[in-house]
C-alpha cells in the first residue's frame, strides 16, 4: 500500500469535497480517500500496483482537474484575482450609478438615462455583463458539470441564478428593443454582474485566508536552504539541494544553515535549532551527532554526511504530518459533510417550488421567476462547507506555533471530553538521562574547571554516566595514562596530576574522606573526585524531574483531571518522584503488557485517557489510549504510535493542547450553528413568504448576504489563531 497526497481544482464546497471522496473511493485500486476542501486537496492510499497518472484520471473524470502531486516549494503564480476585483468593483459602481442616478436625483449620463434612452441603457448593461459573465464561467461551467454528472453543488445553484437572471433580463433588452420600453425595470443585469462579483470577492477572501493558515507549514518549508557546499576531491562545491545524494559530505560554515539532516563526521561547533525544539540555547554537537536541516550553525566549521534528503527529512515528514492531519475528519465534520450532500438538491426543489408557489398566489412570472434565483443565490452552502475544515487547520497551525504537531484532528474532537492522563515516569515526567544533582567543591579550582577537569576524564567513558558530563567541558585538557577499572571508577592524569572518578572504593588511603562523610548522606548516586589521593569534590548523579512537571501536575489537577503514572520502575523511586510531583495514584513495576491492561480497564470505565510517554516500552499504550502524546527524540516507534508529539520537549504543552481542543471545538459549533441559522433565516425571505410586510430581497441582495455569511465563518476560525500560550 502507497499514499500520496495530490492537489485537486475547481472543488468550492464540501458537497464538491464528498462527492470526490465518494467517486474515488470506489474506483478500482483505491484503499482509502480524505479529501481536504481547505487544502485543496486529497490524501489517498492505493495499492502498489496503479499509478499516479492512473488516480489522475480518476480525479478528472470525477468533474474535477487534477492539479499534481502537493508540493509546498512550488511557487504560486502571481495571483490575477485582486487585479480583476478591483477592475469589476469599478465597473459595478458605473453600472449601479446609471441605474440608480434618476432616482436619487443625482446627475445623470443623457444618453444613458433608462427613462429617456431605455434601449441604450439595455444595450450597456448587457456589454457591461460580459466581462462579469467571462470572470465567472468557472463557476458557471462548473455548476452545470455537476449538474450532469449528478452531484449539484454551490457553483450549481449560483451557476442557476446566473442564467436564470441573464437569460431573463437578455429576453426582456430584445423586447426593448422592439419597443416595450416599460420592460426597463425588469432588467437584472447589475445583479448577474453582482452575484458574480461577490462570489468571487468571497473565494479571494476565502483563498487569502487560507493560505494564512498554512503559515506554519510554508515556514517550515522555507526553514531550509536552497543550497549546499558539497565536499568534492577536497574542494568545495555549491550545489542544488536537488543534487544532494544520500551518502554526500556537505559543509557548514559558521552562519550558513544546515542544507539536509545528516551526521557530523568532523569538527564541533554550536547549532540553533529552536525551530523544531523550541530551546532558544544553541546545542554543542561534534562527531557522530545528528544534525537537522535548517539548523543554524553558529561557530564552527562542521564536514558531515547526508542522512535524509527530500521526503524522508525532518522538515518534510512534519509537513506532511500537518497535510495528513487536516485531512483525517472529526465526527462533527462528517455530519456537516452528510448534510451539505443532501442540502443543494434539497435547495433546488425548494427553488422549484417557490416558483410554482408565487405563481399560484397571483405572483407575476417575472417576480417568481425572481423569487426562485433568490433562493438559490442566498441558499449557497459556502459557509457550511467552511465551517469545520477551515478551523481544522488553523487550529493545527496555532499547536504547531505553540510547539505541538498533532497528526490526526480527531484528537482536536476528543480532548475536551479528556478527565484522566497517565504519565510514564522515566523520559517523561523526569529527563530520562543522568544529569548532575548535587556538587561539592573542595578544590583550589573554581567549579566550572573542576567540573572541566572531570567532563574531560569522562570523555573518554562510554558507561551512561559519563552522558551526564556532555555539558561541562568548556576547554579541551590533555587526558593522559587513562584507564578504566570495572566496578569501581576511572584514573586519568591531567598536567601530571593523578585524578580517580568512581565510588568509594577509590577512598583507601585518601586524607579527608570523614570530613565529606557528612555531605555524602544527602546524595543518592556519588562520584568521588580524588587528586594526587585527596578528596577535591563530590558529585551526585541522578535522572531529575523535569522543571515544569510538578507545574503541570498541578494544573492538570486543578482542570479536574486524574492524573496517574504508570511506570515499570521499582515503587521506592516511583514514589519518591510521585510525592514530590503530587501525584498520589502510582502504579510501578509495570511491563508493557500490563500498561495496555491498566488503560484498558480506564477506558472500560468509560474513561476518556491521554497517555504520555516517551520510550519503546510505552508504545502499545500510547494506541491504546485515546489520545497518545509523545516527545520530539522520543524513540521512533513511540512517536509512530502517538497523536500528539510535543516539538519542543516542555511537558506543559500537554495544557495548551487541551486549551485549542477544546476552543476548537466550540468554534465550529458556534461556525455550524450560524451556518444553518442563515440558511433557516434567509430562505423563508427569499421565497417570499413575508412579502406583505415589505421584508424582501432580490438577488443581488442575496449575494452579498450569502458573501458576509461566509466571511463570518473564516474570521472566526482565523480567531484560533489569537490563542495564547496558558503556561
Amino acid at each position: 500500500m502507497k499514499k500520496i497526497i495530490l492537489k485537486i481544482d475547481g472543488m468550492s464546497c464540501s458537497a464538491c469535497a464528498n462527492h470526490v471522496e465518494k467517486y474515488l473511493s470506489k474506483q478500482k485500486g483505491i484503499i482509502d480517500v480524505s479529501v481536504n476542501l481547505v487544502m485543496g486537496q486529497a490524501l489517498i492510499y492505493y495499492e502498489d500496483n496503479l499509478n499516479i497518472a492512473d488516480i489522475g484520471k480518476y480525479i478528472n473524470s470525477s468533474g474535477y482537474q487534477y492539479a499534481g502531486i502537493y508540493d509546498e516549494r512550488k511557487k504560486n503564480l502571481k495571483n490575477r484575482n485582486k487585479v480583476y476585483l478591483i477592475i469589476l468593483a469599478f465597473l459595478i459602481l458605473f453600472m449601479m450609478y446609471i441605474s440608480l442616478a434618476s432616482m436619487f436625483n443625482l446627475p445623470v449620463i443623457p444618453i444613458l438615462n433608462s427613462k429617456n434612452y431605455p434601449v441604450n441603457y439595455a444595450i450597456i448593461s448587457f456589454i457591461i455583463s460580459l466581462p462579469y459573465l467571462i470572470y465567472g464561467r468557472d463557476i458557471i461551467i462548473n455548476g452545470i458539470k455537476k449538474l450532469i454528472y449528478k452531484s449539484p453543488n454551490m457553483d450549481t445553484l449560483i451557476s442557476i441564478g446566473i442564467l436564470v437572471c441573464f437569460i431573463y433580463s437578455f429576453i426582456n433588452m430584445i423586447l426593448i428593443i422592439l419597443g416595450h420600453n416599460m420592460l426597463v425595470e425588469r432588467l437584472y443585469f447589475e445583479s448577474v454582474c453582482m452575484i458574480i462579483l461577490f462570489v468571487k470577492l468571497g473565494r479571494f477572501i476565502d483563498y487569502n485566508s487560507r493560505e494564512k493558515t498554512k503559515d506554519a507549514i510554508k515556514e517550515l518549508v522555507k526553514i531550509t536552504p536552497d543550497f549546499a557546499l558539497l565536499k568534492n576531491n577536497g574542494n568545495e562545491k555549491k550545489v542544488t539541494i536537488d543534487e544532494v545524494k544520500v551518502g554526500d559530505i556537505l559543509i557548514v560554515k559558521p552562519g550558513m544553515k544546515v542544507a539536509v539532516d545528516g551526521e557530523i563526521i568532523k569538527g564541533t561547533s554550536h547549532f540553533d535549532e529552536s525551530f523544531i525544539t523550541g530551546e532558544s540555547r544553541p546545542v554543542k554537537k561534534g562527531k557522530g551527532k545528528k544534525i537537522v536541516a535548517g539548523s543554524i550553525n553558529y561557530d564552527g566549521i562542521v564536514e558531515y554526511k547526508a542522512l535524509k534528503i527530500g521526503p524522508k527529512s525532518t522538515i518534510s515528514q512534519m509537513v506532511h504530518l500537518v497535510l495528513e492531519a487536516s485531512n483525517s475528519k472529526m465526527k462533527i465534520s462528517k455530519i456537516a459533510d452528510k448534510v451539505s450532500l443532501y442540502f443543494v438538491p434539497i435547495i433546488m426543489i425548494i427553488s422549484v417550488l417557490t416558483l410554482v408557489f408565487n405563481l399560484l398566489i397571483g405572483t407575476s412570472i417575472q417576480q417568481s421567476l425572481i423569487h426562485m434565483v433568490t433562493v438559490l443565490v442566498v441558499a449557497c452552502p459556502c459557509a457550511l462547507g467552511l465551517a469545520t475544515p477551515l478551523a481544522i487547520v488553523v487550529a493545527i497551525g496555532t499547536a504547531l506555533k505553540s510547539g505541538l504537531l498533532i497528526k490526526s484532528s480527531e484528537v482536536l474532537e476528543i480532548s475536551p471530553n479528556i478527565d484522566t492522563i497517565v504519565f510514564d515516569k522515566t523520559g517523561t515526567l523526569t529527563y530520562g538521562k543522568l544529569c548532575i544533582s548535587n556538587f561539592y567543591n573542595y578544590s583550589k579550582y573554581s567549579d566550572k574547571e573542576l567540573l572541566n577537569i572531570v567532563a574531560n576524564i569522562e570523555a573518554n567513558s562510554i558507561h551512561p554516566i559519563a552522558q551526564a558530563f556532555n555539558n561541562y567541558k568548556i576547554k579541551e585538557l590533555k587526558v593522559s595514562n587513562y584507564q578504566e577499572i570495572s566496578g569501581v571508577g576511572i584514573t586519568a592524569k591531567i598536567n601530571k596530576k593523578t585524578y580517580c572518578l568512581g565510588n568509594n572504593k577509590f577512598l583507601k588511603g585518601t586524607n579527608n574522606y570523614i570530613e565529606v562523610e557528612k555531605e555524602i548522606s544527602k546524595m543518592g548516586s556519588v562520584i568521588y573526585i580524588v587528586e594526587d589521593n585527596d578528596i577535591i569534590g563530590l558529585i551526585g548523579v541522578k535522572d531529575i524531574i523535569r522543571k515544569e512537571a510538578k507545574y503541570t501536575v498541578e494544573a492538570l489537577k486543578h482542570l479536574g483531571m486524574d492524573v496517574i503514572m504508570l511506570t515499570g520502575d521499582n515503587k521506592v523511586t516511583a514514589n519518591i518522584i510521585g510525592k514530590e510531583l503530587g501525584i498520589d495514584n502510582i502504579i510501578a513495576d509495570c511491563l508493557p503488557s500490563d500498561k495496555i491492561e491498566y488503560i484498558q480497564k480506564l477506558k472500560a470505565d468509560n474513561k476518556k485517557v491521554i497517555m504520555v510517554g516517551d520510550g519503546i516500552n510505552d508504545a502499545p499504550s500510547l494506541t491504546t489510549a485515546d489520545i497518545g502524546i509523545s516527545f520530539k527524540g522520543s524513540t521512533d516507534i513511540a512517536a509512530n504510535c502517538s497523536s500528539v508529539i510535543i516539538t519542543n520537549n516542555n511537558l506543559d504543552e500537554i495544557l495548551n493542547f487541551l486549551t485549542i481542543g477544546k476552543r476548537t471545538l466550540r468554534n465550529i459549533k458556534q461556525n455550524l450553528f450560524w451556518a444553518f441559522f442563515y440558511n433557516i433565516l434567509m430562505i423563508p425571505i427569499a421565497i417570499g413568504l413575508f412579502k406583505n410586510i415589505g421584508l424582501e430581497i432580490n438577488p443581488m441582495i442575496a449575494s452579498c448576504a450569502m458573501m458576509l455569511s461566509s466571511l463570518f465563518v473564516v474570521f472566526n476560525a482565523l480567531r484560533l489563531k489569537k490563542i495564547k500560550n496558558i503556561t
